[in-house]
């Protein structure tokens, strides 16, 4: 069968044509009411351009520009179709101009929208999770005070996010890079009509990113829980945040960042390794170290109050870290897929490696040690969830195990009291996460980084690019951290009296008892 070009298709080898008539002779009045009667085809044609598939958009087109062509003698009748014509269409393209330029915008992708959507939720239940979980570790006179340090994050750090976090983070380089800014951001204003190039809108992201921005925070208050003023609290989250959090986010997420760019292809922190748990545990072992340990410590039992709280926290809090890890690919796709497998075998790793190291060194099992195991595993693998195959995972769960129980080991010899593990699981966990990933890298995402170094990369450019990238997150949220509680202590104080201390968080801070009016201690 022969094929005819489409572009020379003529008006009687195509149906369409039909529509348009054949030429003749025309007067002023035929003339207009040619045009009278052309222009509404013209509309209907040009719509349906616009909305057309690809497939069939070439040939509308060639049916409002066939008569154009010109064949034989120009004369009076082909200038008078040629006017008529280009007017009609000038009239249709006026009138769907507003189509044409919708079509240039990024369209939303509902399935990448929804992905994101839930992620965010399944993030922000990361925090009432955290709070069950560092509330039953706690003594019961200091279980709501403990749970407050959790929940009021999610107001303090929304407001600041929405205000201005969301401009110091992901807005263009300001003050050499030190954080971000765009005016527009301000309030979010610029976001309303804004898509991301991947099809979500991007209030989405700012508020997936908000969430981030609630939690780390929340996790430093393992450090010195069962000690602190709650206005002191209070006002340091808001001011880490604006301080240390915002700028490591710009350094490793923005896309003019230092850290986003240092090397071939950036230090990884897929899903916040540096971002979030390493700053937080640093910074909470900064706090505890200041503060010093609770009264009594190390002499007075202080058990936990409810393990049982702490291991549906605990649950909670693996449950939310599918969106908090693959919700970090900010779409729906084979990356959200890999990230979400390696979160899932990179916990259950931790978990079991803790049981067996339980259970050759103290001789049983715990159900703390498990959950904690949980978490050793988890915040490992945030930093590489992106870009490990699940036998990295697995490899990062067992290696963050050992690492964080050993931790707790010399905390325990060294006898300072970051109370609920901060350091000891997240700053521990996130340090060996962010830095061993560079051992089990896909080769896909090697070869994406020697592309991008112009021939070759290797596993050791790589880690010493993490190892450079931990280092400067380590000793700013330390540094930071020391000045802002230096500052706190000297205006306001951080620090519970003795009296308060002993009386208990909930009763002297709030006024209330978590659990009815007996609070022992």
């Amino acid at each position: 069968m022969q094929v005819v070009p489409k572009m020379l298709l003529t008006s009687q080898e195509h149906p369409f044509f039909d529509h348009f008539g054949s030429p003749g002779d025309l007067t002023a009045r035929q003339f207009l009411s040619h045009i009278a009667f052309q222009i509404p085809k013209c509309f209907y044609l040009t719509g349906a351009f616009f909305k057309s598939s690809q497939k069939f958009k070439h040939t509308i087109l060639l049916v409002l520009v066939h008569p154009i062509r010109l064949e034989g003698p120009i004369n009076e009748e082909s200038m008078s179709r040629i006017f008529y014509r280009l007017l009609a269409i000038a009239g249709a393209l006026c009138l769907f101009a507003p189509s044409l330029f919708s079509q240039s915008e990024t369209p939303v992708d509902t399935g990448a929208t929804a992905w994101m959507l839930t992620s965010t939720a399944l993030v922000l239940m990361m925090v009432p999770g955290l709070a069950m979980f560092y509330g039953g570790l706690v003594r019961t006179k200091n279980v709501l005070g403990t749970m407050m340090h959790s929940f009021v994050a999610m107001g303090i750090m929304t407001i600041l996010w929405v205000v201005a976090g969301y401009a110091m983070c992901f807005g263009p380089n300001v003050l050499g890079g030190w954080f971000g800014w765009d005016n527009g951001f301000l309030f979010l204003k610029k976001l309303d009509d804004s898509i991301l190039d991947v099809g979500v809108p991007e209030y989405v992201f700012s508020m997936f990113q908000a969430k981030f921005a609630i939690i780390t925070p929340a996790l430093i208050a393992g450090a010195f829980a069962e000690r602190v003023r709650f206005k002191s609290y209070v006002v340091f989250i808001a001011l880490w945040g604006l301080l240390v959090y915002n700028p490591l986010c710009h350094w490793v997420w923005a896309s003019d960042g230092f850290l986003f760019n240092l090397g071939a292809n950036g230090a990884i922190d897929f899903a916040g390794g540096t971002v979030v748990h390493i700053s937080a545990g640093v910074s909470g072992l900064v706090a505890a170290l200041f503060l010093g340990a609770r009264r009594g410590f190390p002499k007075t039992a202080m058990p936990p109050s409810n393990l049982v709280m702490t291991m549906i926290g605990g649950g909670l809090l693996w449950v939310g870290w599918f969106g908090f890890n693959a919700g970090s690919s900010i779409q729906s796709g084979l990356s959200t897929a890999q990230a979400l497998t390696a979160t899932q075998v990179a916990a259950a790793a931790g978990a079991i490696t803790w049981m067996i190291i339980e259970g050759w060194h103290q001789g049983k099992a715990t159900a703390l040690g498990l959950v904690s195991g949980i978490l050793a595993g988890l915040v490992a693998v945030t930093p590489a969830a992106g870009v490990v195959q699940p036998i990295g995972a697995m490899a990062l769960g067992v290696l963050a195990s050992f690492g964080c129980y050993g931790a707790i080991m010399i905390k325990n010899k060294l006898k300072y009291d970051d109370s609920l593990d901060a350091f000891g699981v997240h700053g521990v966990g996130g340090i060996i996460g962010a830095i061993f990933l560079a051992f089990f890298i896909r080769p896909s995402w090697m070869q994406a980084a020697a592309e991008a170094a112009g021939g070759s990369w290797s596993v050791w450019q790589q880690l010493g690019v993490q190892i450079v990238a931990v280092a400067i997150a380590v000793v700013y949220a330390g540094l930071m951290t020391w000045i802002l509680m230096l500052l706190i202590n000297k205006t306001m104080g951080f620090r519970s009296t003795a009296e308060k201390e002993m009386q208990g968080l909930d009763s002297a801070y709030h006024g209330e008892h978590g659990y009815g009016f007996l609070n022992p201690s």
